[in-house]
């Protein structure tokens, strides 16, 4: 269910937000208002502009031959002495000077955590037990898709939703040396899925393919090994890594996650930490009240992993989070193709960008690499009608750590 109130408060709350322009090629002192003014060929200079005005102003940088290079909320940047002391906003009435180059960009929330990272190195890895091996998909579907819990009570590696950790499988290489290591995103809360910070959980899909020289099967050596590991089992973990999925610590922020099949792994761990009953209760300063978007790519519906426990979420938190599906197998586009993804972006574009354009949204892609240049072309045609840049806007978004992407 689309939560009405989100519009009305993207609003009220950017009626009287100040934001910072960069530009480049504009004319020499900055004049805006004046079309006759010399063209800057080198430099950049900054501009403050109320949000009211962010569309008429871009327009008539373009006119002037300017490009846009970033654009941040003032809040983010001191801009005092850049601007002349001006506090107007009006861009045809601030005086620009350049941009200094060790300008400090927005702090992003996620450098706050303190992150775990490498407790346990491929030289000494962790070994843990796996306590189960369950099948995620259903009579029907495509493949084999496994949600596997690992004890972690015998050591020290804790983790963070959204980071991943390496598995070492058994056995040696074609050379006779032992396996490399696979990176899996981890599945679980930091707390784990018994909510007693001792197991990590992962979900792998066995990864299976033709041979187009020979025509013959060849089985993913980690998967496989994982696939089929028998409960009690030990296993080699490192790890944990990784810093780019971090989920935001904001209760109230907006939560955007875009996902195809096992890239689904950090959004369930994002979901149980802000829904899961035991984990509220274990996270008394954590409790979600913001909205959560899980737009989800699978071929057919016994594909869907964790679909029961998605759908009670949904049903339960309706105002909190949604729910949207693309089942390219059975679904069709708006041109009577399959539908994937990059389709349903597409459909929810508008929404999206304006999302996105709240100081309080974070966007999350984790999946198929393929879905990445859809996405993108969604939102620059969306972010184009108001005559912006999409790909400058998204660079301003990943500084400030609110568009994520962990692809493959």
């Amino acid at each position: 269910m689309y939560n009405s109130s989100t519009t009305g408060n993207t609003v009220s709350s950017f009626a009287n937000r100040v934001y910072v322009y960069e530009v480049e090629g504009l004319g020499q002192s900055g004049q805006a208002s004046n079309i006759n003014a010399p063209v800057r060929r080198s430099g950049t200079v900054l501009f403050t502009v109320p949000y009211g005005r962010m569309q008429q102003e871009t327009k008539r940088i373009m006119k002037l031959g300017g490009k846009i290079v970033n654009i941040r909320p003032a809040s983010e940047a001191s801009i005092s002495s850049q601007a002349n002391g001006s506090s107007t906003g009006d861009a045809s009435s601030v005086q620009a000077s350049s941009v200094k180059s060790n300008q400090k960009p927005m702090t992003p929330t996620t450098e706050k955590k303190k992150v775990p990272v490498n407790i346990y190195k491929p030289k000494n890895p962790y070994l843990g037990t796996c306590l189960s091996n369950d099948e995620l998909v259903g009579e029907g579907g495509i493949g084999t898709v496994k949600h596997l819990k690992f004890d972690l009570s015998e050591g020290d590696l804790h983790y963070l939703e959204g980071q991943s950790i390496g598995i070492i499988p058994d056995g040696e290489d074609d050379n006779g040396k032992p396996h490399k290591i696979r990176l899996y995103s981890i599945a679980s809360t930091q707390h784990g899925d018994d909510v007693d910070d001792k197991t990590v959980s992962l979900c792998v899909r066995q990864l299976e393919y033709k041979d187009p020289e020979n025509g013959e099967t060849v089985k993913g050596v980690c998967s496989t090994f994982l696939c089929n590991l028998g409960v009690g089992q030990k296993v080699q973990i490192t790890g944990p890594v990784g810093k780019e999925m971090l989920l935001a610590d904001d209760p109230n922020a907006n939560i955007v996650m875009m996902g195809t099949g096992t890239g689904i792994a950090p959004f369930r761990a994002y979901l149980w930490r802000m829904f899961k009953d035991q984990e509220r209760a274990a996270n008394p300063d954590y409790q979600f009240n913001g909205k959560a978007w899980l737009i989800f790519g699978i071929p057919t519906t016994p594909n869907i992993l964790y679909k029961e426990e998605l759908e009670e979420i949904q049903a339960k938190y309706p105002d909190n989070f949604e729910l949207t599906y693309a089942i390219s197998r059975e679904q069709k586009n708006s041109e009577g193709g399959r539908m994937y993804i990059q389709h349903r972006i597409a459909e929810n574009a508008e929404r999206l960008w304006q999302m996105v354009q709240q100081d309080n949204t974070y966007v999350y892609i984790c999946g198929l690499k393929g879905m990445e240049d859809g996405i993108d072309e969604a939102m620059a045609a969306e972010a184009s009608k108001e005559g912006i840049e999409w790909s400058e806007y998204r660079r301003t978004l990943k500084k400030a750590h609110r568009w994520n992407v962990e692809t493959y």
